[in-house]
């Protein structure tokens, strides 16, 4: 239960953080679309630990394999299954964990309903898992991009409390990968990790936002009600370890507005098409994609782990204290960036496979 996503273009992840690898199986990938792991690499890579020294230490290259689903560099419509191994795995050092829930962790609650838990570095909670996510992300990132000209970029738009301004239309993938801290504004991403590396000096750790832009869906995209896109997009966010909030389009801050200043004009644009002159919306409206870029944004608490001592429990329970050991973000945002992007090409790949079933 809880292991899959998505409804016509489906991926099930599997794997913990410190066993023999982690993976995933893709459903639902449409034939005859040229795949191969190099396609898959450059997004694990952006993920992968051990990046610059504002990124865990832990060493792994998070080499992809395609298992099944693929045959002379195409894909076969058949059920893609790719797999990394870790390699740099170390549990003895999540030794103490065994009896102590670590604050602000998934340990508790994971004992809570299942009454068994791997305490090495967290298991199925761990962001370990999301690198079937990723790999799976680019399989969708190669489809929307080759068949539909569809391009996602996010970046690191809040460290604590700097914030960047940026222009959703124009931020480019190589202008977020210029830094280490993956934000495109090189003055403040330079604030920011001045920030990280200060917290990771005493033992604490710092949380932001990662903003999202998707240019070049098409209308119509999205369902009504129950599985509208951005109710899709929030699921997909949420889902995402460290995550604690989603806004899209104006968000919040739209609530500052009256209707006359909030509302998207139409217009008529190049050949007919129908436009709006501001984006208030998010590129959404109705739960259905306007053709608009879709931009939003995913809070991600601080990193649970610091290396500092904390009261807690043992899983008895008696009050004790923990302090906190292994390898960990400081702040986990720069490598945020290529989770959110999976996530969110996962639910346009879906839902333009979707829009297929209905009008072709």
């Amino acid at each position: 239960m809880g292991n899959s996503f998505g409804q016509v273009f489906r991926i099930t992840t599997w794997g913990e953080s410190h066993g023999g690898g982690v993976g995933v199986v893709v459903d639902g990938c449409p034939p005859m679309l040229q795949l191969s792991e190099s396609d898959i690499q450059p997004d694990l890579d952006r993920r992968r630990p051990g990046q610059s020294g504002i990124t865990t230490q832990r060493k792994e290259s998070d080499t992809v394999r395609i298992l099944s689903g693929v045959f002379d560099g195409v894909t076969l419509g058949t059920p893609i299954s790719m797999m990394v191994f870790n390699e740099d795995a170390r549990p003895e050092a999540y030794e103490e964990m065994k009896l102590k829930y670590r604050p602000s962790h998934a340990d508790y609650t994971y004992d809570a309903k299942y009454g068994i838990r791997n305490w090495q570095g967290g298991g199925r909670s761990s962001a370990r898992e999301t690198v079937g996510r990723v790999a799976a992300g680019a399989v969708a990132r190669k489809l929307l991009k080759d068949r539909y000209g569809v391009e996602c970029v996010a970046w690191v738009s809040k460290v604590g409390k700097i914030i960047a301004n940026c222009d959703i239309e124009k931020v480019t993938a190589s202008e977020v990968e210029a830094t280490p801290i993956r934000c495109p504004d090189e003055t403040v991403a330079a604030q920011m990790i001045a920030d990280i590396e200060r917290a990771r000096k005493e033992g604490n750790s710092l949380g932001g936002v990662v903003t999202c832009a998707i240019r070049g869906c098409l209308p119509g995209w999205g369902d009504p009600v129950f599985d509208k896109l951005e109710a899709d997009l929030a699921k997909a966010m949420l889902s995402l370890p460290a995550s604690k909030g989603f806004e899209i389009g104006s968000g919040f801050a739209g609530t500052d507005l009256t209707g006359l200043e909030h509302n998207d004009e139409y217009y008529v644009g190049d050949e007919g098409s129908v436009r709006t002159r501001t984006n208030r919306s998010g590129g959404v409206q109705g739960g259905i994609s306007n053709g608009e870029t879709i931009y939003f944004n995913v809070a991600f608490k601080p990193t649970a782990t610091v290396m500092r001592e904390q009261n807690t429990v043992t899983n008895e329970p008696k009050d004790t204290t923990l302090t906190g050991r292994g390898r960990h973000d400081p702040c986990v945002l720069p490598r945020a960036v290529p989770m959110v992007e999976a996530m969110a090409l996962l639910v346009i790949a879906d839902a333009a496979l979707r829009q297929r079933t209905v009008k072709d």
